[in-house]
């Protein structure tokens, strides 16, 4: 079995998408936000 070095691993992700509208979201360390601050400023709470 082949080692995959951790930076290589994490480079190689694909950019996370919003769940609502599909753009793509610039992630924040310790961000598990799933949409985009347009659809949740969209959102009612």
């Amino acid at each position: 079995m082949q080692t995959i070095n951790p930076l290589e691993f994490f480079r190689t992700l694909p950019p996370k998408q919003c769940t609502e509208c599909g753009t793509h979201i610039i992630e924040q360390a310790e961000s598990y936000l799933l949409e985009c601050d347009r659809c949740l400023s969209r959102r009612e709470d």
